[in-house]
């Protein structure tokens, strides 16, 4: 009896772990098995460009609200926080908000969430640019939306680029209910897909020939930004492009980078909002108002914003003063009257530069693009994790490697880099550190700083581009073990949500070979 019953225990044990094995590896599968990006496109003789542009609503449905009687922005039905069954499905129909932590379902819209599509021809090259409210999204899912286009759109390379806000849905799965439980909702998943798609067709058909503008500010927004982990390196410009129709002299989009994270509003917010980018795309687009009265002009047509290296981290953390634009009020505690005054500041910043003596205009031009697939090495133990079992639903293209991309491109005075999460910004601009109690005992790895490098008077540099990977740490700052840097008791954030110290070297000689910089 006793060999029985071991036997049969056997059996059930290896039978369960056959099971086991074979859901992880169903995770882990390749999404777009044989897919790669490996474009080099150099720029023709200059003509005129033409843009497209579009804006399409990505905003979630909240339904079923829930009251938070402990006021800590985590939904805890055994701490008495209940919900209302609005949908009468039995169950509570939560839009989880990302970032920050879980827990955390949405209790309404602020206001809404948006992908913008910048299309622009120069009658070679074809090329979209979506710009998503978005925290981000994986490479696999954008490689959907990439597949999902019509040829006859004759896109040769689409981008797409999440803002980072911290008050939109999970699009990755991080921030569900629970530390195992996705809060990724599959149809509004599909929903976002579909209309980044639609973005990208309707900016095709507004293709008009067009004139660009290119400006910058260069210290401005400073006093805005906070680096909240040493060594201190902060990148303040607004970087701009617009794109002027040449028969109408109207504008058909703004596209505005600046270096931070939209999340002004903080962590206990519970309404869905892309934060400043709402006020800075609704001040260029209509005007800078008080009240009842117009401040600023608009500029008409469709304002993008796109976030650059923002990791480190860069953001308006809640010490950080806000002026009022238009009083003598300054705030400082997180809310949405700051997240306003932040974003009219930057589209008056914004126009202001535009109509400045030192932008630079250009009537012709053309588009040499590159942009190659790479693969990342998969090192923090927590994401490896969620993908076995599903929570991060990404596949692997081999034993805990997976598919990531970088791009380049120039047009005129302006290029752009591309990179797929959240870059220090050392490693963009210099100031890498070799700091005592690093886990390597190496000096800077990631050298020469990525903007030094780059061609043009304007210099794009866009993270969150075409995948999410979480922050890029330089290597020599890595610091997980003990003793810590700068006297540190513990390990420092970025760490925990990064993929591995080897990371950054690996995407910045990536990106300089797309620079073509030995």
């Amino acid at each position: 009896m006793m060999i029985k019953i071991l036997k049969y225990t056997g059996l059930s044990v290896l039978a369960i772990t056959l099971l086991l094995l074979s859901f992880s590896f169903y995770n882990i599968r390749d999404r777009h098995r044989g897919y790669l990006v490996d474009i080099e496109i150099e720029a023709p003789s200059p003509a005129t460009v033409h843009a497209g542009f579009a804006a399409f609503k990505i905003t979630p449905e909240v339904i079923d609200t829930w009251t938070d009687v402990k006021g800590n922005s985590r939904y805890r039905p055994r701490e008495g926080d209940t919900y209302e069954d609005v949908t009468g499905s039995g169950k509570f129909d939560a839009v989880w908000i990302s970032g920050f932590h879980n827990r955390k379902p949405a209790q309404g819209v602020y206001d809404d969430l948006w992908a913008r599509a910048m299309v622009l021809d120069d009658g070679q090259t074809r090329m979209a640019w979506v710009a998503l409210d978005a925290l981000g999204m994986f490479g696999c899912d954008i490689i959907d939306i990439r597949k999902s286009l019509p040829e006859s759109l004759g896109i040769d390379y689409a981008i797409i680029s999440s803002s980072h806000t911290h008050s939109a849905p999970d699009l990755m799965g991080m921030w569900g209910p629970g530390f195992l439980r996705s809060g990724v909702d599959p149809e509004y998943m599909e929903y976002v897909k579909r209309q980044s798609a639609a973005a990208i067709e309707a900016a095709v058909a507004a293709l008009r020939p067009a004139r660009f503008r290119f400006a910058v500010d260069k210290e401005n927004a400073a006093s805005m930004i906070k680096d909240t982990r040493q060594p201190i390196v902060i990148n303040p410009e607004l970087r701009i492009m617009q794109a002027i129709d040449k028969e109408t002299n109207e504008t058909l989009g703004t596209l505005v980078q600046w270096d931070n994270h939209p999340e002004t509003v903080w962590s206990r917010n519970l309404l869905i909002s892309s934060d400043f980018p709402h006020y800075l795309r609704e001040g260029i687009e209509k005007g800078v108002w008080h009240g009842d009265s117009l401040v600023t002009p608009g500029l008409g047509g469709v304002a993008m914003h796109v976030t650059g290296n923002c990791g480190g981290l860069m953001t308006t953390y809640p010490d950080v003063e806000i002026d009022c634009p238009f009083t003598d009020t300054v705030y400082l505690e997180p809310s949405f009257d700051k997240v306003r005054a932040q974003g009219l500041t930057l589209a008056q910043l914004t126009i202001d530069a535009l109509n400045s003596r030192d932008a630079v205009d250009m009537d012709q031009g053309g588009i040499e693009l590159r942009a190659k697939s790479i693969d990342l090495p998969l090192k923090n133990r927590i994401f490896r994790l969620g993908a076995a079992i599903g929570i991060l639903d990404r596949g692997l293209t081999g034993w805990m490697k997976f598919r990531s991309e970088v791009a380049f491109w120039q047009m005129g005075p302006a290029s752009f880099l591309h990179h797929p999460g959240e870059l220090y910004p050392e490693i963009a601009d210099g100031g890498i550190e070799a700091p005592e109690g690093q886990d390597f005992n190496i000096g800077p790895q990631e050298i020469p700083p990525l903007r030094h490098v780059m061609p043009g008077e304007f210099k794009f540099i866009t993270g969150l581009s075409n995948d999410m990977i979480g922050y890029i740490i330089p290597k020599s700052q890595w610091d997980v073990k003990a003793p810590h840097t700068y006297g540190r008791n513990s390990r420092p954030y970025g760490e925990i949500n990064s993929l591995g110290p080897e990371t950054a070297p690996l995407l910045h000689s990536a990106m300089m070979e797309l620079l073509k910089v030995e």
